[in-house]
């Protein structure tokens, strides 16, 4: 079955996710080099998930008297 148009959400996901699948779990271990190839790939360690925060512009004098 299809999803109807109206119930798509037009910008994908946005939020960003609190869980890792397997592969991205092993990949940031990798980065972090906390894995290695005769490692188990069950019972991983946690990976923490930074989330993006978008600060906000401060508005100028300018732009406040124009409104």
């Amino acid at each position: 079955m299809a999803i109807d148009k109206s119930l798509k959400v037009k910008a994908g996901v946005t939020a960003s996710r609190s869980v890792l699948t397997r592969v991205e779990r092993i990949t940031r271990l990798r980065e972090m080099e906390k894995w290695g190839e005769e490692s188990s790939p069950f019972g991983l360690p946690k990976v923490r998930v930074r989330k993006l925060q978008l600060k906000k512009k401060k508005k100028t004098k300018k732009e406040e008297d124009d409104k």
